[in-house]
């Protein structure tokens, strides 16, 4: 082989790995302040941490990526990592390999005849997995090939005019919607003209999505005799509010579990309805305006500080609740609950006062508004593990199951509240505000006409076509100038290639 142009390369030749590499969850101790980072570690049969990859990811939690991020780089690179121990001798370059692992990624690695003298015995990845291990791995080599002086298994060469045109769309899609897009410069930068040298098959195309809601017809049976039915009524107090706070607040359930008590406050408005805040886990400010020793007023310090904790969109495992949301509506780090209809409001203040009542006297090591009341758990945080359990079995008290393909989930409230804001004819800008949307595109969904709806208006309009063939009319057709100038906003919203004044080619 010629020269090895790759940590990674390198390491599998001198250890000699034969075997799976081991995903497991380790605490990093950087320095002497007791401090230490939960991350994912992957180790060799030696049981001998793989550094360069565990570097990456230490880069990549001081970045601030989320979990599921991790997760799939962890995942490529153990893919990656496999593959080169079972083919160690195999390519001159390490682009050569790389091009053949990404092949393998789509096709496989098991013949006609069922055989892999490899040993991997992979089947076929989805082209939307294969592109994101990718994408993964590209930004992992580069990253080691900066790091070493070594040449990355992924460059970049100059784009086709295909891959110009691409990347042109999203360099302008991403400007448009940039809040200081303004002021950068409007003509195409020199990074659209170069392309990966694998970039990956592209995935099928798809249309706006027909978002599946909770049904509206099912919500009250399931709230009072699904949810509302569990054995312990703390447990069934503790949901239904949860329940309320996603269906009539628009909220992910990840968002409620974040809920403090101190959050819950008096509608001025409205005596008999409640404001719900939900603040950012680690830069929201704290409660009762407090502040630490050296004068902090984040909630990730009040936490350490008070209870000894760590935010739990930090935390790994079972005891992990994500944040999605980059947008929120104060200074204060807070996302302010819209009910809808106002009704909500005024029965969650209810439901809430008897909550309180039931949790007064349990004692909690932590400020979160959520617990369990499971003997073996009473008091601690509630896990979106634990709820997922009781909805299932909320579902199933009224003869129903758990399924997302006919909105029997708990992300389809937040669907079906996005939903009843768009048939109650509420402005994009407001359901924009409503759901926390950083741009106002992402409603979209919730406003595109169902599978129902389409099927509805193409009955109405086959019978007034009928009517007009009866009454012997004329029924013209437009010209396709006419439709060129007045279409494609499904296809193309942003007039990129059609309408009156295309932008596509019109930039220097």
């Amino acid at each position: 082989m010629s020269r090895v142009l790759s940590v990674f390369l390198f390491y599998i030749k001198a250890r000699g790995l034969k075997v799976k590499t081991v995903k497991i969850k380790a605490k990093v101790i950087q320095n002497d302040t007791g401090v230490f980072i939960q991350v994912p570690v992957l180790i060799d049969e030696k049981n001998q941490i793989i550094q360069p990859f565990l570097d990456f990811i230490l880069k990549l939690k001081r970045d601030g990526k989320s979990q599921s991020t991790i997760n799939n780089y962890t995942r490529a690179t153990q893919w990656l990592l496999e593959y080169m121990a079972a083919n160690p001798s195999g390519f001159s370059t390490p682009q050569n390999m790389f091009e053949n692992f990404s092949s393998c990624l789509y096709s496989g690695t098991i013949s006609e005849e069922g055989l892999d003298p490899s040993g991997l015995y992979w089947l076929p990845r989805s082209k939307q997995v294969a592109r994101i291990y990718i994408y993964a791995l590209s930004h992992l080599t580069d990253w080691i090939a900066e790091n070493h002086k070594l040449t990355s298994m992924n460059p970049f060469i100059k784009a086709d005019s295909h891959s110009q045109r691409l990347n042109y769309a999203a360099w302008y899609r991403k400007n448009k919607n940039d809040f200081l897009g303004h002021i950068k410069d409007k003509y195409i930068n020199l990074t659209v003209r170069y392309a990966r040298s694998i970039q990956g098959r592209r995935p099928l195309g798809k249309q706006i999505h027909d978002v599946i809601a909770f049904p509206e017809n099912l919500f009250e049976e399931f709230y009072l005799n699904g949810i509302g039915s569990a054995l312990d009524f703390r447990v069934a107090l503790r949901d239904q509010l949860i329940l309320l706070l996603m269906h009539g607040g628009g909220l992910r359930e990840s968002e409620v579990l974040h809920l403090w008590i101190e959050d819950v406050l008096i509608d001025p408005f409205n005596k008999d309805s409640v404001k719900v805040r939900i603040y950012h886990p680690e830069d929201g400010r704290a409660p009762n305006n407090w502040r630490g020793r050296n004068n902090q007023t984040t909630r990730a310090a009040y936490l350490l500080e008070k209870y000894a904790l760590t935010a739990r969109n930090q935390l790994n495992g079972k005891k992990n609740v994500g944040w999605k949301n980059r947008l929120t509506d104060n200074k204060d780090s807070y996302l302010e609950v819209h009910w809808f209809p106002v009704e909500f409001g005024t029965i969650f203040a209810k439901v809430w006062r008897n909550y309180m009542r039931c949790i007064v006297c349990i004692e909690r090591n932590h400020p979160y508004a959520f617990i369990s009341f499971h003997r073996q758990h009473l008091g601690k945080a509630y896990t979106l593990n634990a709820f997922h359990d009781n909805y299932r079995r909320g579902l199933r008290r009224i003869g129903l199951n758990v399924s997302k393909s006919n909105g029997l989930s708990p992300h389809s409230h937040r669907h079906a509240y996005g939903r009843r804001l768009g048939r109650a004819g509420v402005e994009p800008i407001i359901i924009k505000k409503c759901l926390h949307h950083f741009s106002i595109e992402s409603q979209l969904v919730y406003t595109t006409p169902s599978i129902k709806e389409v099927t509805k208006a193409l009955t109405g309009a086959a019978e007034k076509l009928l009517n007009l063939s009866d009454s012997n009319e004329e029924i013209g057709t437009p010209s396709w100038q006419v439709l060129l100038e007045h279409g494609f906003d499904d296809i193309d919203p942003f007039k990129l290639f059609t309408g009156k004044n295309p932008k596509f080619g019109k930039y220097k």
